[in-house]
């Protein structure tokens, strides 16, 4: 990485600065490697969205609610199973629990050693509740209010048709 060394009084974060074309490199390549909750639920809301959502996370914590459609595939049994879940080839979309969890990011790691293209849905399934998608639990289809932090709704709509949360993006 070129870097730019800010002198004078700045000093932490903004000691070493990458320049504005790696910046503009690494959120281009960020962007590539991962989608949100809002952009899932609107390609989910918009029909046939041409790719697969997986589920991380543990039997209990399927259990207790997971995204509509969403294949169930622990990280641990990826190697195993994904071959007879998902048609090689097949774009998936990857999730755990939240952004405080890395079980995406390992899920994601694991299918595309097998050869799937694959993006993680940063925030998780925390974020796919506290936006106010509708989720599936063993116990029925579940809605919670949007959360007051995750912003104000961006115009668009939730795949039970209400309108979809956004930070304001």
């Amino acid at each position: 990485m070129s870097e730019t060394t800010v002198t004078g009084a700045a000093v932490g974060v903004f000691t070493v600065l990458p320049t504005p074309a790696e910046s503009t490199e690494h959120f281009r390549r960020r962007l590539a490697f991962e989608t949100d909750a809002s952009d899932v639920a609107a390609e989910l809301g918009a029909g046939a969205p041409g790719f697969v959502v997986v589920d991380s996370r543990s039997d209990a914590a399927w259990a207790q609610g997971r995204v509509p459609g969403a294949v169930h595939l622990p990280t641990r049994r990826i190697a195993d199973e994904a071959p007879a879940l998902i048609p090689a080839g097949t774009p998936v979309v990857v999730y755990c629990w939240s952004p405080g969890c890395n079980g995406g990011t390992k899920a994601a790691l694991a299918l595309s050693l097998l050869g799937y293209p694959v993006k993680e849905m940063i925030g998780g399934f925390e974020y796919w509740a506290r936006e106010g998608y509708t989720f599936e639990t063993d116990e029925g289809v579940v809605q919670f209010p949007v959360d007051a932090l995750t912003g104000p709704t961006s115009g668009g709509i939730t795949a039970a048709g209400e309108p979809a949360p956004s930070c304001g993006c």
